[in-house]
């Protein structure tokens, strides 16, 4: 069972999040960020991947710590639930378009990690949130998943378009990576013989 359940907890926040890879795109959320609710669903929704993601933090304050938080426990989480990654096919790539907007994400479950990421957004703030808050985020999930990952957005006229389209391609990308390979469901997807 490709699962897992991560409980974080500081000073500033408590993070607790549960993952099933084999899921139906199943989520529930509560953050207190509604508009990252909203992205976070589209993870599960298009990656097929059960979610379920409880936080607590420091929100008078503002919303980078539940944010960043979110991120790294999101990261642990997917490098628990996919093991020694036998049988993985590894890489994933998505180009996903919204009306104006079209991004492409494109990852490798390497064991390395690595964020490329190249968008200039229209808005500085969306839904309350900065947005360079979605880079910081995706670096978090980076560094504790151990993956690489390119994200690119080459059209939007609209923030919100923006930052779905790579959220969608997110979760499309990573239903690709994490998929079974029937062809080598006992190996390791690398000449090294392991990730």
């Amino acid at each position: 069972m490709r699962q897992a359940k991560i409980n974080r907890e500081t000073s500033e926040t408590q993070i607790t999040i549960d993952l099933n890879l084999d899921g139906s795109g199943k989520t529930e959320f509560d953050t207190g960020l509604p508009f990252l609710e909203h992205m976070l669903d589209q993870i599960g929704r298009h990656g097929m991947i059960d979610l379920s993601i409880k936080a607590k933090g420091d929100l008078h304050i503002d919303d980078h710590h539940t944010i960043e938080d979110i991120g790294i426990t999101l990261g642990e989480a997917f490098n628990k639930a996919v093991g020694d990654k036998k049988g993985i096919r590894r890489y994933g790539h998505s180009y996903i378009p919204l009306d104006e907007a079209l991004s492409r994400v494109v990852l490798d479950f390497s064991g390395r990690p690595g964020l490329f990421m190249k968008v200039d957004f229209v808005k500085e703030e969306v839904g309350g949130i900065d947005v360079n808050m979605f880079e910081h985020f995706f670096q978090s999930f980076c560094n504790h998943a151990f993956i690489t990952l390119h994200i690119e957005n080459f059209s939007g006229e609209n923030t919100h378009h923006q930052i779905e389209t790579i959220f969608k391609a997110f979760g499309r990308a990573l239903r690709m990576a994490l998929e079974v390979d029937s062809k080598q469901e006992n190996m390791i997807p690398s000449t090294k013989g392991a990730l």
